[in-house]
Protein backbone atom coordinates (compact mmCIF):
# COMPACT_ATOMS: atom_id res chain seq x y z
CA UNK A 1 0.00 0.00 0.00
CA UNK A 2 1.27 3.45 -0.88
CA UNK A 3 -0.02 6.88 -0.55
CA UNK A 4 -1.98 9.48 1.26
CA UNK A 5 -4.38 8.69 4.08
CA UNK A 6 -7.25 6.30 3.67
CA UNK A 7 -10.67 7.79 2.98
CA UNK A 8 -12.11 5.29 5.46
CA UNK A 9 -12.07 6.60 9.03
CA UNK A 10 -9.79 4.64 11.40
CA UNK A 11 -12.65 4.04 13.84
CA UNK A 12 -14.72 2.29 11.16
CA UNK A 13 -11.94 0.52 9.24
CA UNK A 14 -12.63 -2.86 10.73
CA UNK A 15 -15.45 -5.29 10.17
CA UNK A 16 -18.89 -3.84 10.86
CA UNK A 17 -17.50 -0.70 12.46
CA UNK A 18 -15.91 -2.52 15.39
CA UNK A 19 -12.29 -1.97 16.27
CA UNK A 20 -10.71 -5.35 15.74
CA UNK A 21 -7.08 -6.36 15.77
CA UNK A 22 -5.68 -7.22 12.36
CA UNK A 23 -5.54 -10.91 13.26
CA UNK A 24 -9.19 -10.92 14.40
CA UNK A 25 -10.22 -9.10 11.21
CA UNK A 26 -8.41 -11.79 9.18
CA UNK A 27 -10.11 -14.58 11.13
CA UNK A 28 -13.56 -13.11 10.47
CA UNK A 29 -12.71 -12.54 6.83
CA UNK A 30 -11.41 -16.13 6.59
CA UNK A 31 -14.71 -17.45 7.97
CA UNK A 32 -16.55 -15.65 5.15
CA UNK A 33 -14.17 -17.11 2.60
CA UNK A 34 -14.62 -20.57 4.07
CA UNK A 35 -18.41 -20.34 3.65
CA UNK A 36 -17.90 -19.31 0.02
CA UNK A 37 -15.33 -22.05 -0.61
CA UNK A 38 -17.83 -24.67 0.56
CA UNK A 39 -20.76 -23.16 -1.36
CA UNK A 40 -22.68 -25.23 -3.87
CA UNK A 41 -22.54 -22.38 -6.40
CA UNK A 42 -19.32 -22.65 -8.38
CA UNK A 43 -19.30 -18.87 -8.88
CA UNK A 44 -18.78 -18.47 -5.12
CA UNK A 45 -16.47 -21.44 -4.54
CA UNK A 46 -14.06 -21.29 -7.46
CA UNK A 47 -12.49 -17.87 -6.78
CA UNK A 48 -11.60 -18.98 -3.25
CA UNK A 49 -10.35 -22.37 -4.41
CA UNK A 50 -8.16 -20.66 -7.01
CA UNK A 51 -6.59 -18.55 -4.27
CA UNK A 52 -5.85 -21.68 -2.22
CA UNK A 53 -4.24 -23.32 -5.25
CA UNK A 54 -2.28 -20.17 -6.17
CA UNK A 55 -0.78 -19.96 -2.66
CA UNK A 56 0.13 -23.68 -2.80
CA UNK A 57 -1.72 -24.52 0.41
CA UNK A 58 -2.79 -27.83 -1.15
CA UNK A 59 -0.06 -28.44 -3.76
CA UNK A 60 -1.11 -32.04 -4.32
CA UNK A 61 -4.56 -31.04 -5.63
CA UNK A 62 -5.66 -29.50 -8.90
CA UNK A 63 -8.58 -27.06 -8.95
CA UNK A 64 -10.99 -29.77 -10.17
CA UNK A 65 -9.93 -32.12 -7.38
CA UNK A 66 -10.24 -29.40 -4.76
CA UNK A 67 -13.69 -28.44 -6.03
CA UNK A 68 -14.88 -32.03 -5.57
CA UNK A 69 -13.67 -32.15 -1.94
CA UNK A 70 -14.40 -28.50 -1.07
CA UNK A 71 -16.54 -29.51 1.93
CA UNK A 72 -13.36 -30.75 3.61
CA UNK A 73 -11.65 -27.34 3.44
CA UNK A 74 -11.02 -26.06 6.94
CA UNK A 75 -10.48 -22.61 8.41
CA UNK A 76 -6.76 -23.37 8.73
CA UNK A 77 -6.48 -23.73 4.95
CA UNK A 78 -8.02 -20.30 4.42
CA UNK A 79 -5.87 -18.72 7.14
CA UNK A 80 -2.71 -20.16 5.57
CA UNK A 81 -3.84 -18.81 2.19
CA UNK A 82 -4.30 -15.32 3.62
CA UNK A 83 -0.95 -15.49 5.41
CA UNK A 84 0.82 -16.40 2.18
CA UNK A 85 -0.98 -13.63 0.31
CA UNK A 86 0.48 -11.29 2.94
CA UNK A 87 3.98 -12.74 2.36
CA UNK A 88 4.15 -14.84 5.51
CA UNK A 89 5.14 -18.51 5.32
CA UNK A 90 2.26 -19.69 7.51
CA UNK A 91 -0.64 -18.43 9.63
CA UNK A 92 1.23 -19.11 12.87
CA UNK A 93 3.92 -16.62 11.82
CA UNK A 94 1.43 -14.15 10.40
CA UNK A 95 -0.69 -13.93 13.56
CA UNK A 96 2.41 -13.08 15.62
CA UNK A 97 3.34 -10.13 13.42
CA UNK A 98 0.18 -8.86 11.71
CA UNK A 99 -1.20 -7.05 14.76
CA UNK A 100 1.91 -4.87 14.80
CA UNK A 101 1.34 -3.93 11.15
CA UNK A 102 -0.69 -0.87 10.18
CA UNK A 103 -4.37 -1.49 9.48
CA UNK A 104 -3.75 -0.39 5.89
CA UNK A 105 -1.88 -3.67 5.30
CA UNK A 106 -5.30 -5.35 5.07
CA UNK A 107 -6.99 -2.80 2.82
CA UNK A 108 -7.12 -5.21 -0.13
CA UNK A 109 -9.44 -7.41 1.93
CA UNK A 110 -11.52 -4.41 3.01
CA UNK A 111 -11.83 -3.54 -0.67
CA UNK A 112 -13.19 -7.05 -1.35
CA UNK A 113 -15.71 -6.60 1.46
CA UNK A 114 -16.96 -3.39 -0.13
CA UNK A 115 -15.70 -1.02 2.55
CA UNK A 116 -14.51 1.40 -0.13
CA UNK A 117 -17.73 1.10 -2.14
CA UNK A 118 -18.79 4.71 -1.56
CA UNK A 119 -15.67 6.02 -3.30
CA UNK A 120 -14.65 6.23 -6.93
CA UNK A 121 -12.21 3.45 -7.80
CA UNK A 122 -9.72 3.53 -10.66
CA UNK A 123 -8.00 0.22 -11.41
CA UNK A 124 -4.48 -0.05 -12.84
CA UNK A 125 -2.57 -3.00 -14.25
CA UNK A 126 0.51 -2.34 -12.13
CA UNK A 127 1.91 -0.30 -9.27
CA UNK A 128 4.06 1.98 -11.42
CA UNK A 129 1.14 3.14 -13.56
CA UNK A 130 -0.96 3.73 -10.46
CA UNK A 131 1.76 5.80 -8.78
CA UNK A 132 2.20 7.94 -11.88
CA UNK A 133 -1.53 8.55 -12.00
CA UNK A 134 -1.65 9.28 -8.28
CA UNK A 135 1.04 11.96 -8.54
CA UNK A 136 -1.18 13.90 -10.92
CA UNK A 137 -4.59 13.15 -9.42
CA UNK A 138 -4.11 12.21 -5.76
CA UNK A 139 -6.05 9.44 -4.12
CA UNK A 140 -5.32 6.48 -1.89
CA UNK A 141 -3.65 3.44 -3.48
CA UNK A 142 -4.31 -0.14 -2.53
CA UNK A 143 -2.24 -3.04 -3.85
CA UNK A 144 -4.45 -5.84 -5.14
CA UNK A 145 -2.27 -8.69 -6.33
CA UNK A 146 -0.33 -7.42 -9.34
CA UNK A 147 -2.85 -4.62 -9.81
CA UNK A 148 -3.50 -1.42 -7.91
CA UNK A 149 -6.64 0.55 -7.12
CA UNK A 150 -6.82 4.31 -6.61
CA UNK A 151 -9.57 5.31 -4.21
CA UNK A 152 -10.80 8.87 -4.63
CA UNK A 153 -12.69 10.50 -1.78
Amino acid sequence: MWSTSSPVDNDTRNDLGRNLSNSEFLRRYARRLLRNARATESSKALPILRRIIAMKVTPELRITDLYIVRETIQLKHILHTLARELDFAAWEICKKWIDDSPAAALDRYRLELGMFGDYQQNWFADEATARDWQQENGGYLIAYGQQAVAILA
